[in-house]
């Protein structure tokens, strides 16, 4: 039996939120952008979409979630955050690739009026 996880048919796709406490506003703009332009230049990534609520990412390899995670905890740091929490869904597809934009035309194609 093969275990290799370089399926060539894999997607992952994950939302990635970041929540940096203690900062001098209430304002997370600066430390949103830090991140998000941290994960968009992380390697592998395939898309990185910005939303209100968090990051949304696809890859081929659980590594490059990972790898986006580092970037963007580095990335908050830098800007002077005290504390930083995240939220993190992962959702891993080992039968078809499909993008991000698939998942969402499947649902909206059953949508009626």
């Amino acid at each position: 039996m093969n275990n290799n996880n370089d399926n060539c048919n894999q997607t992952i796709h994950a939302e990635i939120s970041i929540f940096p406490i203690g900062t001098n506003s209430t304002s997370i703009s600066n430390e949103v952008t830090a991140a998000f332009d941290a994960i968009r230049k992380t390697k592998d990534i395939k898309v990185a979409t910005l939303t209100p609520m968090g990051t949304q990412i696809e890859v081929n390899d659980m590594r490059a979630v990972l790898n986006c995670i580092l970037a963007a905890h580095q990335a908050v740091k830098s800007t002077g955050a005290k504390r930083i929490v995240s939220s993190i869904r992962i959702a891993e597809r080992l039968d078809v690739s499909r993008t991000l934009e698939d998942e969402v035309k499947s649902v909206t194609e059953k949508l009626t009026d």
